[in-house]
């Protein structure tokens, strides 16, 4: 069950409190139906968690806290983001894991927010920060958002690996995940529940489902995280893996650490779900390689016209006209420097009967021994509002695209998390371009600040910050996409309509 459905009870159970026996009014004699609208109202309640940060004891890691300013809400809510039980387990057994601190729910919170509209960071070190679980309430759990940013300065994986921290869920796909001999990938489970999880982790290849050894039935104790290293479960080597997570019983946050010997590494979010068209946004303009992996779970293949949303229209990249993706075969094209100087966003339309995929990109800038890879997955749009935090003053870009009509966002750069006063500009976006679009820092800024992305009119927008950091020599990246927020959910008017007593 997913954050938005939660919230949609808790939204209607709040409303049934206030408003006390309710029941829906048939229709009149004339056929009319005087049902009332659902509204528009924010959610309650939201929950997150954040993986285990690194197995690296020179990674630095910052977590930034932030909710936006949402009409509607009360003046009471907070917000708690608590260690679990477990610091992600990276023991050679795959799934048996480090149990590491034991601080669970009754630790101290590791970021205090007084206030929307304003990010808080946090700080840790090393290699034994466990798995967070957070909670936001009333005025807080609208938008409410955690950006995990790491810095590794050397060793696998080396550079900049950020992740959005996750509302936990049943179901995962990661496209783009591997088990060659040059990578190390773990797969992060964080259960927010006083209750154990148990899950599944199937992988696909080339040729197929792969066997594994120990993937099903995987438990995950309460209010904890579990990383399991993906080489431990198959005994063969392959560059290209889709992860599918399901699961059983409870729910989890999930997500795909991908470390490389030579290349850096980032952590792979989810792919949006499997759907007939595919945007992903915001590819940076120096990237010196691009890979799309593409996978498709149900009986039918299929045929993927792959353009490219460029600064000036759409196109489509020379030789990489059309992907065929076999079912339940993992799919990879190798596009090189597809982006030639410019910024864009990858397009992925059916040829002909609309057959539901998912995907990502691994996108690699750099040369020789200074190249630095990050991750782009298949995205939700930016729908009514999408935030995203830890943005500096150096280093950021945000690529906004509307594939298919044109549209008009407005973009707003919070308060900083040491001071400053927030700044909105508004931007007109061509149909099937990608626009590198000039942030309106805030005015004053001190620390880091939020970027919340609104659609005014028009089409669908999607969206994606890059975040670049430059440490001797080395350019590290990480590259975050921005899904609608949902932090409004619909809930049906009710009357009260004490005579149902007496029935």
């Amino acid at each position: 069950m997913n954050r938005t459905t939660l919230s949609l009870f808790a939204g209607a159970g709040a409303l049934a409190v206030i408003t006390g026996l309710a029941t829906l009014t048939s229709p009149d004699a004339s056929g009319a139906d005087t049902a009332k609208a659902a509204a528009e109202l924010p959610v309650e309640r939201t929950s997150l968690v954040c993986p285990a940060p690194s197995i690296s004891d020179l990674a630095e890691t910052t977590y930034t806290s932030f909710t936006p300013v949402t009409k509607g809400t009360g003046s009471d809510g907070k917000t708690e983001l608590l260690p679990g039980a477990g610091k992600g387990g990276k023991g050679d057994e795959g799934n048996k894991g480090d149990k590491g601190s034991k601080a669970g729910k009754a630790g101290k919170p590791l970021l205090e927010v007084k206030e929307p509209g304003a990010p808080v960071t946090g700080d840790a070190s090393g290699a034994d920060s466990p798995a967070l679980i957070g909670t936001a309430d009333g005025k807080f759990a609208p938008g409410w958002t955690v950006q995990e940013t790491t810095e590794v300065a050397a060793g696998t994986g080396r550079g900049l690996q950020g992740v959005n921290c996750t509302a936990p869920d049943t179901e995962f796909w990661f496209p783009g995940a591997s088990t060659a001999a040059d990578r190390t990938d773990y797969v992060h489970l964080t259960n927010p529940d006083d209750s154990a999880a148990v899950v599944d982790i199937e992988l696909y290849g080339k040729d197929g489902a792969l066997e594994t050894t120990v993937g099903e039935g995987i438990t995950v104790p309460p209010n904890s995280g579990e990383s399991i290293l993906l080489s431990t479960l198959i005994g063969e080597k392959q560059d290209n893996v889709t992860v599918h997570v399901s699961v059983r019983s409870g729910r989890v946050g999930a997500s795909v650490q991908a470390l490389d010997d030579k290349l850096g590494g980032d952590w792979l979010a989810a792919s949006t779900d499997p759907a007939g068209s595919l945007v992903l946004p915001g590819v940076p303009k120096d990237a010196t390689s691009v890979r799309l992996v593409a996978f498709t779970p149900g009986e039918s293949d299929a045929d993927l016209k792959v353009r490219l949303a460029s600064p000036s229209g759409l196109i489509t990249p020379a030789g990489n006209e059309t992907l065929h993706v076999k079912a339940g075969m993992t799919s990879a094209v190798d596009l090189g420097d597809v982006m030639r100087g410019e910024t864009g966003s990858l397009v992925l339309t059916p040829t002909g009967q609309s057959v539901p995929v998912v995907a990502a990109l691994r996108v690699v800038r750099g040369k020789g021994a200074k190249q630095e890879t990050a991750f782009i997955p298949a995205t939700r749009a930016v729908g009514a509002r999408a935030t995203v935090a830890d943005n500096r003053e150096k280093g950021t870009t945000l690529s906004v695209t509307a594939p298919f009509r044109a549209a008009e966002v407005k973009v707003t750069a919070s308060a900083g998390s040491e001071g400053g006063t927030a700044a909105s500009k508004t931007y007109t976006i061509k149909s099937g371009t990608t626009e590198d679009v000039e942030v309106p820092v805030p005015s004053g800024l001190k620390g880091t600040y939020a970027l919340t992305v609104e659609t005014v009119s028009g089409g669908p927008v999607y969206a994606s910050r890059t975040l670049a950091v430059t440490e001797d020599g080395v350019s590290g990246f990480t590259v975050q996409t921005l899904p609608d927020d949902r932090g409004m959910v619909a809930v049906p008017e009710a009357d009260e309509d004490l005579s149902v007593l007496q029935k």
